[in-house]
């Protein structure tokens, strides 16, 4: 009985082990679910976008979209989310364009068109190199706004953290990957395991520009709480938005989102005239 009780559990901690090591070494498959597919703006209706491509410091190219902004108007540069591609999210760049802002939606690596693959390193990188393309470009650090959605989110506050930046807009935001991987796989070691950490919550602290958070209350994948705290961590000023019933994908379908983030900026530009 002993012998068949120690054979039992030696399976089950072999069944843990390779579940464990399935985990780690395709961590980054489950992570990134890239549409690797480069689209067009105008075959989505999007007009006056100017596809572009910027080179990162070790040999990547990443596709973008930028548009201009009106005169004395600032320009959003917007960080997407593990899964699709830019392509998946031309609403709210019509809106940006509509208010008269300035866009540049940058693909990450591996991303719609872009070469490379993506991890944690890899994307602040991006972020990095798309920041570097708009100063050159001649936009003022207080003119540009950094807009993070989702797993965007953390390396925005990375940049806004080390970068001066008007602004910070984050939709569905996290502390820490370890706390996302925490709550779906409780029963993993997910803090020895996990590779990409993408902790904002150790960097927003430094971030010194005005903070706009939106989570959506019933949000399953990132959860509403993660959002809260990363917001009682940061300083002022800030707002947070909470969506009544909003889930994750729910609260990216319509403009709302620009349109929250518009309102916000205006009220830290009188507030600031």
């Amino acid at each position: 009985m002993i012998r068949g009780a120690m054979a039992a559990l030696l399976i089950a901690l072999g069944a843990y082990a390779l579940i464990a090591g399935y985990m780690y070494f395709n961590q980054r498959q489950l992570l990134y679910h890239p549409d690797i597919e480069r689209v067009d703006p105008v075959s989505l209706g999007i007009t006056g976008a100017e596809v572009i491509e910027i080179p990162t410091p070790d040999g990547e190219k990443l596709v973008a979209w930028y548009a201009p902004a009106a005169q004395g108007q600032p320009t959003v540069l917007f960080l997407h989310g593990n899964a699709g591609s830019i392509a998946e999210r031309p609403l709210r760049f019509q809106y940006y364009q509509k208010v008269g802002f300035g866009v540049l939606y940058l693909s990450w690596r591996g991303y719609g068109g872009s070469t490379g693959q993506p991890s944690e390193q890899g994307l602040l990188v991006d972020a990095t190199a798309a920041y570097d393309w708009l100063m050159a470009k001649g936009i003022s650090p207080d003119k540009l706004v950094v807009v993070g959605e989702s797993l965007g989110t953390g390396p925005a506050v990375q940049l806004a953290a080390s970068h001066p930046v008007a602004a910070l807009a984050l939709e569905a935001p996290y502390t820490s990957m370890i706390d996302v991987a925490r709550y779906h796989y409780g029963w993993l070691p997910v803090g020895l395991l996990l590779l990409d950490r993408f902790d904002s919550i150790d960097r927003i602290g430094r971030v010194h520009a005005p903070l706009i958070i939106l989570h959506g209350d019933a949000d399953p994948v990132v959860p509403f709480a993660l959002g809260k705290r990363l917001f009682e961590a940061a300083p002022e000023p800030k707002r947070f938005v909470a969506i009544p019933g909003g889930t994750h994908g729910s609260i990216f379908e319509e403009p709302t989102w620009a349109q929250e983030v518009a309102f916000f900026l205006k009220a830290v530009r009188e507030r600031e005239g």
